[in-house]
């Protein structure tokens, strides 16, 4: 039998997002603060996590992804089982009209079907 792997989550958000998550378990975390260099604060984060072997799943706050959208392309047209990076919306709210139905679309396209809960 093949041993399953222990991987972690990663986040990268604002301070509210991260000390929740935090709060929630999450142990491996980069803070993003307003500065002049957020891209590339995030773009450094990003890059960071990819690379890790023990990373499944980074959460990415949904204001952060513009100035990642690059990176997130490669990794799906490299068709890498891990990381899947998901986006968070922040505090705010999101961008997303129907965010189930963003969920949903973002599953269908990872694993190649539908799921219902």
């Amino acid at each position: 039998m093949i041993p399953i792997k222990q991987l972690d989550i990663a986040i990268i958000g604002d301070e509210d997002l991260v000390s929740g998550l935090r709060l929630a378990g999450v142990s491996r975390y980069y803070v993003i603060k307003d500065s002049h260099n957020i891209g590339e604060d995030v773009t450094k984060a990003l890059t960071s996590l990819i690379d890790e072997p023990d990373i499944g799943v980074v959460a990415i706050q949904e204001d952060y992804v513009k100035y990642v959208e690059d990176l997130i392309a490669q990794v799906e047209q490299e068709q890498r089982m891990t990381p899947v990076i998901i986006e968070l919306p922040s505090k705010y709210g999101t961008k997303y009209l129907d965010v189930a139905e963003y969920y949903k679309g973002y599953i269908r396209k990872s694993i190649g079907f539908d799921v219902e809960i």
